[in-house]
């Protein structure tokens, strides 16, 4: 039986619906930053990506996890636990170089693709400083601890003590104590590029960085890692971009990931990885916006930036990627169902 009442309220919703989605059309094309709802993205095809080549070995890690349709959370968790645990690399975790008194502290951030975070700062004595700040982000209501307090907290986690300063480290820390003179060396992570400085001082081709990790996971979503023991010979207690969510690391689900490497304290002071996003958010590519964000860094401080390196690492939602440093030698690995171990050089500006 016809019911005019029931007819007139379903015809009137199904006349908003129309209207709200002209509106939403309407919004989004003069704005481009309002992002429309998107359809399913199941079924992704899954990547991941992360700074430097010893970001091969640690892709290789997330990739067992991605290509069984696990999370992109537990992708990159597992990708640079390698590189925190590979004692010949000195910028990342056990073995990383020490500070200027020979204590080794590791500094780690993450986030989901839900806006979840967690972040460790100047840990000690504990290997997987990634793992901590996991458990930082689902375990506490907050989302940094630091130095005892980060230390305290892992040890309630379980987490284990163990001495990070190895032989090697602490021979490179011995030497450069002889001239105690801080001088980071451009592009000493990549083993195939060397941009020495004038002054080689014993221990400085051991000097710094990081691992940034950005990892699209076959159900859409992003997540992504980023860990350090950050630069070698720094003040006792320094703190770079690595565990900064925005500057070393940045996630927005919607849009993509961007991590970055190089000396933390221009990063941070352009808050680089959150910018990058938010450049992909506009329109930019990958590559692009890393390209805009070193170039705010160079406009703001261009005598500066001649002498040190900052990359940025990017990955959008259709499994997108690019990079950009200031100077050249910056390179970053790649692995999906086609590409296992592929190095590529990032772009730069010098």
């Amino acid at each position: 039986m016809f019911n005019r009442r029931k007819f007139i309220k379903k015809s009137a919703l199904t006349a908003g619906l129309f209207s709200f989605s002209g509106n939403l059309r309407a919004l989004t094309q003069n704005n481009p930053s309002i992002i429309p709802p998107s359809p399913s993205q199941n079924n992704m095809k899954p990547i991941v990506i992360s700074t430097w080549d010893f970001g091969v070995a640690a892709n290789a890690d997330a990739w067992k996890v991605l290509s069984t349709k696990g999370s992109c959370l537990d992708a990159v968790e597992k990708g640079v636990m390698v590189a925190e645990a590979d004692e010949k690399n000195n910028s990342v975790g056990y073995g990383g170089l020490p500070d200027r008194d020979g204590i080794v502290t590791l500094d780690a951030c993450i986030m989901d693709s839900d806006g979840n975070i967690g972040a460790v700062l100047a840990l000690e004595n504990i290997k997987h400083a990634i793992c901590v700040a996991r458990k930082v982000m689902e375990k506490t209501p907050h989302v940094m601890l630091a130095g005892k307090g980060a230390y305290q907290f892992a040890l309630e986690q379980g987490f284990k003590t163990e001495n990070l300063l190895t032989q090697e480290s602490e021979k490179a820390w011995k030497e450069w104590l002889k001239n105690a003179k801080y001088n980071p060396v451009i592009n000493s992570e990549n083993k195939n590029y060397q941009n020495a400085a004038p002054e080689k001082l014993p221990g400085n081709q051991y000097n710094h960085d990081t691992i940034g990790m950005l990892a699209l996971d076959v159900h859409g979503n992003i997540a992504g890692a980023c860990t350090t023991s950050g630069m070698a010979f720094k003040l006792h207690g320094r703190i770079g971009d690595s565990p900064i969510i925005g500057a070393g690391l940045y996630i927005d689900n919607e849009i993509g990931g961007a991590t970055s490497t190089g000396v933390g304290e221009e990063v941070v002071r352009n808050v680089g990885s959150f910018l990058v996003v938010e450049l992909m958010r506009q329109g930019y590519s990958p590559q692009d916006a890393c390209k805009e964000a070193v170039m705010r860094i160079i406009r703001k401080k261009p005598q500066t930036a001649k002498n040190i390196q900052v990359g940025f690492l990017a990955l959008n939602k259709k499994g997108e990627y690019g990079a950009y440093a200031i100077q050249k030698g910056f390179s970053y690995a790649v692995c999906n169902e086609n590409k296992q171990d592929l190095i590529l050089p990032g772009k730069s500006y010098y």
